[in-house]
């Protein structure tokens, strides 16, 4: 915030309880460095003495930033230091809230309220940050075979295994299988050891971290040893009707044509399918196209089926994450421009 700063500041105070000097340098940081990423973030100017603080910043935005520092201030209890990626994702959704209040979204938009999309698991309780990843959920809770596309760290693949785990709890499904090509991102799988689906075990690694922060490892294991969680690679599905399953097909930019078609068929009655990818990640050779592209043309309009689609801002990564996909989408706008 410069001094030259036209806009309508105003200034909100409030004192943040208990008066714990050890937890009040955890959350200001060594050398004020959280409440200066803070002002930094959110162009905002905090000053503090002792537990009483004072927010200097449009009106909204005092109120955010109230909520933010009180919020990080809980997590300082039984002398917990922050980490550097919970503050982070704090501001991640105050930055969500300064953008909606910014484009003047109705009150009864469901972010305001981010309980009415939670989705509850064995382990934790997933909340959805930002409107498009809302949106995917409430798209996944409507639709029987569901698109995200978009990059690394969006939340495309967690989302969908909170959302495949959570139905299971409710008996919605009877079981879950999570799917994922056998292409591998420029490396050969010829030399790793064991089957093929040995080989796809390390690419599959994302799928069963989700499951363990969502259900326990002692619990995931029984799952899949009941059957009940499969984790396969698509050439698996070939030959196969997925009936009351949940089914996830991840990494689907690397799908052929003709595999996207065939794992698309396999849906059965009672079933939720979620096809997640990075149009932009391709890994097949150059002369074969991606299923998954291909099925975004094909399949737009048809009843059933839904389409969310994710960019750099809803990246809930380091923020540095989204300056990096920024940079690759507009190195690759030039590339396609000269290329033209």
């Amino acid at each position: 915030m410069t001094t030259t700063d036209t806009r309508d500041i105003t200034a909100v105070q409030f004192d943040l309880n208990p008066d714990n000097p050890h937890r009040l340098a955890s959350l200001c940081g060594l050398s004020n460095e959280n409440l200066r990423l803070i002002e930094e973030r959110l162009d905002v100017r905090i000053l503090s003495r002792g537990n009483h603080f004072e927010v200097k910043a449009e009106a909204h935005m005092g109120l955010v930033v109230k909520k933010l520092l009180s919020e990080l201030y809980q997590h300082t209890k039984g002398g917990q230091d922050l980490s550097p990626d919970l503050v982070h994702l704090h501001l991640q959704d105050a930055e969500i809230e300064q953008r909606l209040k910014s484009e003047d979204i109705s009150a009864d938009n469901p972010w305001q309220n981010p309980r009415l999309n939670e989705i509850r698991t064995p382990k934790l309780v997933v909340r959805p940050k930002g409107p498009n990843q809302t949106a995917y959920i409430e798209a996944v809770q409507r639709h029987d075979i569901n698109f995200g596309l978009g990059p690394a760290g969006t939340g495309k693949t967690f989302l969908a295994v909170a959302c495949a785990v959570n139905a299971l709890m409710r008996d919605d499904v009877k079981r879950i299988l999570l799917v994922r090509p056998a292409v591998e991102a420029g490396e050969k799988l010829g030399f790793l050891p064991g089957d093929l689906a040995q080989k796809v075990d390390p690419y599959l690694r994302p799928l069963y971290d989700a499951l363990y922060e969502m259900l326990g490892f002692e619990k995931v294991d029984r799952l899949i040893e009941r059957n009940i969680i499969e984790v396969a690679p698509l050439a698996y599905m070939r030959g196969r009707t997925l009936s009351h399953a949940f089914i996830i097909l991840d990494e689907s930019q690397n799908t052929t044509r003709e595999q996207m078609k065939m794992f698309l068929t396999r849906i059965g009655f009672g079933s939720t399918a979620v096809i997640t990818g990075d149009p932009t990640q391709v890994d097949l050779p150059r002369n074969q196209q991606s299923g998954l592209k291909h099925a975004v043309s094909v399949l737009a309009g048809v009843q059933g089926i839904s389409f969310t689609h994710f960019a750099s801002k809803d990246v809930v990564r380091h923020p540095v994450v989204q300056r990096i996909v920024d940079a690759y989408d507009a190195w690759d706008a030039s590339d396609e421009s000269k290329g033209a």
